[in-house]
């Protein structure tokens, strides 16, 4: 079974800092930093650099996500509202 080489968070957000704001080619930040060309596409695809939310975050996530679809209910009742009233004109 091949050695996994682990990189290092920073070299990690260098690299792909580069691929995405910079332009350059991944098989040349490959190259350069001695990581296969698999192993960054699977760092864009959020393979290894994303995590999971937090506890804190997802219950923020939530109350965020129903105060919206609040918000969104009361627009639709009022423009709804509003259609009845114009065609009753």
């Amino acid at each position: 079974m091949p050695k996994r080489h682990v990189f290092r968070p920073d070299v990690k957000a260098q690299i792909l800092k580069r691929l995405k704001e910079d332009g350059v080619p991944v098989a040349q930040l490959a190259q350069e930093h001695g990581v296969s060309t698999k192993t960054i596409y699977r760092w864009l695809s959020g393979g290894i650099t994303s995590s999971q939310p937090s506890m804190l975050a997802y219950a923020k996530l939530r109350k965020e996500n129903q105060s919206l679809k609040e918000l969104v209910g009361l627009l639709s009742l009022e423009l709804q509202t509003e259609k009845k009233k114009t065609v009753r004109r």
